[in-house]
C-alpha cells in the first residue's frame, strides 16, 4: 500500500467511526429500513437474473467480506431464490481455483432448484435439502467442507432459538480471519406486531441469538464498522469476526 493508498484507507476508517457515533444518523439508517417494508424493498433486486432478496448495501458488504477472506467454500442457510447463491459464486469465480458455495434449505422448490442448475455459475454450487439444524444435514455440510477456510451465512428461519443452534453448530467450521454473517437482525427494530405470519419478532430474532452467543464466546466479536457504514441494513451487529481458532 503507497501513501496516497495508506491515507485514503485512514480517512475512510476515521469518517466510518464517526458515523458510528452520530446515533441520529444510525436511526434514520433504521428508520428507512423499516419504512421501506411495506413496499418489500428488498425484494425488488436481482443478481445475474435470480432474484437476490438482500439490500443491495448489505451485499456489497458480503462482496468486501468474500474477497478479504478468500474463502474457499461459502455456506449459506437458507436458499430462496438463489439469488444470493449465485451472487456469492459470482465473486468466487473471479477469484478463481476450487472454490464452492453451499446453499442448505428445508425446502428447494423445484422451479428454484431448476434455475439455479442451469444457471452458468451452477459449477460453483452445491446444494443440500434439509433443515440447516438437522444432525445429518450439519454432518453434509462439514464432509463438504474439509480442507479449506470457511465464510457462513445465516438466513433462514429467524427465530431465536433456530439462530441460536445454527450459531452453535456452523460457528465451529469458521477459522480466525473468516466470518459468521447473521442476517435479518433488524427485525429486533421492527414494532410489536410487525410480523403477523411469521414466528419471529422483537425479542425473539437474530439479533437476540447474535448478543446471546457472543456472550459465550471468546472466539468471535461483532465487527461494528460494517453495519455502521452501511446505515441502511438488514444486519445490525450481524457481522461476526473471527478473532480466535
Amino acid at each position: 500500500m503507497n501513501e496516497a493508498e495508506r491515507q485514503f484507507e485512514e480517512k475512510k476508517i476515521e469518517n466510518i467511526r464517526a458515523m458510528g457515533r452520530d446515533a441520529a444518523l444510525q436511526q434514520q439508517g433504521r428508520d428507512l429500513v423499516l419504512a421501506s417494508g411495506k413496499y418489500r424493498y428488498n425484494y425488488h433486486f436481482t443478481w445475474l437474473g435470480r432474484p437476490v432478496i438482500q439490500f443491495p448495501q448489505d451485499l456489497i458488504a458480503i462482496q468486501e467480506v468474500i474477497w478479504a477472506v478468500k474463502p474457499k467454500y461459502v455456506v449459506e442457510t437458507g436458499v430462496a431464490h438463489g439469488g444470493s447463491l449465485v451472487f456469492h459464486a459470482s465473486i468466487l469465480e473471479l477469484l478463481g481455483g476450487e472454490r464452492e458455495v453451499i446453499g442448505v434449505d428445508i425446502e428447494i422448490r423445484s422451479h428454484n432448484r431448476s434455475a439455479i442448475e442451469v444457471h452458468p455459475l451452477a459449477k460453483r454450487i452445491h446444494l443440500i435439502e434439509g433443515s440447516s439444524i438437522d444432525s445429518k444435514t450439519v454432518q453434509a455440510v462439514r464432509d463438504r467442507v474439509k480442507g479449506g477456510p470457511v465464510l457462513v451465512i445465516l438466513d433462514s428461519m429467524h427465530t431465536h432459538d433456530h439462530v441460536a443452534k445454527e450459531l452453535e453448530l456452523y460457528s465451529p467450521l469458521v477459522k480466525a480471519g473468516s466470518y459468521v454473517i447473521v442476517m435479518d437482525t433488524g427485525i429486533e427494530f421492527c414494532p410489536e406486531g410487525y410480523f403477523t405470519d411469521r414466528p419471529w419478532g422483537k425479542g425473539n430474532n437474530p439479533l437476540t441469538a447474535v448478543h446471546e452467543f457472543i456472550k459465550k464466546t471468546d472466539r468471535f466479536v461483532i465487527d461494528a464498522a460494517m453495519h455502521e457504514k452501511l446505515l441502511m441494513t438488514a444486519t445490525y451487529d450481524g457481522y461476526l469476526k473471527c478473532v480466535k481458532d
